[in-house]
């Protein structure tokens, strides 16, 4: 019974299709020759935690008018990658962080945009200005030399504004600009490895988030696709000068914003596809809670007037996305396919566009408005409601959309 067994093992093996179907899956689980989207990257997916599709889905409300594509188009081709939005104290703006590593402010039409602000005097014309090709692949290998500002924010009351720079942490120019100041590059003595956005508190404290140790900003689709939680809630101290660990093992922190009261800070977990509360003060100090599921991918989160939260979200997760997240095995396959990875991401039903969700201090949900068909943008990355309209930037376009609103 067992040599007639092994004789059919040996037959099945020696079958020429079978041989050259194990070999091809092992070419590919391999991927050798580096052809597929994270060739050459040490890939290593991990099972990570999220929301049931079909229960966030089905629970979450849909803007049956799709009232942002009503949104206007402004700037276009005049600010590349615009990702934050902020305004000064006496209203002027809006002062954006752009692709090509600089901060520029809107100075009205008669002038238009100045370049405010660089984060690192290797800035020059020649080495990073690529106009429209500053959100291609083209600047990808100039960032790291250039800068990469994100989040934005002023101190109100010194008029100093202070960036996280994707790739120079966290640093402040004062308010006639120039070159930005480096404050934190790291933290227990080891290098900030991407800077992404940040808080200021009203003892001076700057709550800012690090959004890998893996994983710099070029690559910051590996962080999603691996499911990694190697990013940080980090606080810096301006008294001491010194940056300390709030909050660690985050998947992909983002966007982070105080209340109003500042008993408590939000922030978003894109991978993970969550708003989050961190207490600051009260009964519940240093405890986190989940806030929302969402039904994409948040990127940063503002504060109105009212003290109610705007969140940016990458629309949307798909059931495809749930099975690759619970299996590894299946993602360390499927993106060593020797396919582009746009094609990898439309097999799994991803077609990205804009939903921005007004939340509560409690986390109820205020308002849903979308742009499904991608006519505004396609990828948000932030909301700012200022001036009676909704100012809405994005990473990855060469203009800015606003909104009235309310």
């Amino acid at each position: 019974m067992g040599k007639q067994s092994q004789l059919k093992d040996e037959t099945l093996l020696q079958h020429p299709v079978f041989l050259l179907s194990v070999l091809v899956l092992g070419l590919v689980v391999m991927d050798p020759f580096q052809l597929g989207p994270v060739g050459g990257v040490g890939f290593q997916p991990v099972k990570h935690d999220i929301a049931p599709y079909k229960q966030v889905m089905e629970s979450w409300p849909r803007d049956n008018g799709s009232r942002l594509v009503e949104g206007k188009l402004e700037f276009i081709d005049q600010v590349f990658g615009p990702e934050s939005l902020e305004f000064d104290s006496l209203g002027c703006g809006p002062y954006a962080g752009l692709a090509d590593g600089r901060v520029v402010r809107w100075m009205g039409k008669d002038v238009g945009w100045e370049t405010f602000a660089i984060v690192t005097s290797n800035w020059s014309e020649k080495q990073c200005a690529r106009g429209v090709d500053s959100t291609t692949s083209k600047q990808w290998k100039h960032e790291k030399w250039c800068g990469r500002p994100l989040g934005l924010r002023f101190n109100k009351y010194t008029g100093d504004l202070y960036i996280a720079d994707a790739y120079y942490g966290l640093l402040m120019v004062g308010p006639e600009g120039g070159l930005a100041m480096p404050l934190a590059t790291h933290v227990e003595g080891k290098p900030i490895l991407f800077a992404n956005d940040l808080d200021i508190h009203n003892n001076g404290s700057i709550f800012f988030t690090d959004t890998s140790k893996r994983h710099n900003r070029v690559n910051h689709f590996f962080i999603m696709l691996e499911g990694e939680a190697t990013g940080r809630l980090l606080r810096y101290d301006p008294a001491t000068k010194l940056t300390h660990i709030v909050l660690d093992g985050l998947a992909f922190p983002n966007g982070v914003q105080l209340s109003k009261d500042q008993t408590f800070l939000l922030f978003t977990e894109t991978t993970n596809c969550r708003l989050k509360k961190y207490w600051l003060e009260g009964p519940r100090a240093g405890t986190v809670e989940l806030v929302a599921d969402l039904p994409g991918f948040p990127d940063n989160v503002r504060i109105n007037e009212k003290g109610q939260f705007w969140v940016a979200i990458d629309c949307c997760r798909t059931a495809a996305q749930e099975v690759l997240s619970h299996n590894p095995w299946i993602r360390s396959a499927y993106f060593r396919l020797p396919i582009p990875m746009s094609y990898l991401a439309r097999m799994v039903g991803m077609r990205m566009y804009t939903v921005i969700s007004l939340f509560s201090e409690k986390g109820e949900i205020l308002e849903v408005l979308e742009d499904p068909e991608g006519v505004v943008m396609k990828l948000v990355s932030e909301v700012r409601e200022a001036k009676g309209k909704l100012w809405i930037g994005t990473v990855a376009h060469n203009h800015i959309a606003t909104l009235p609103y309310p």
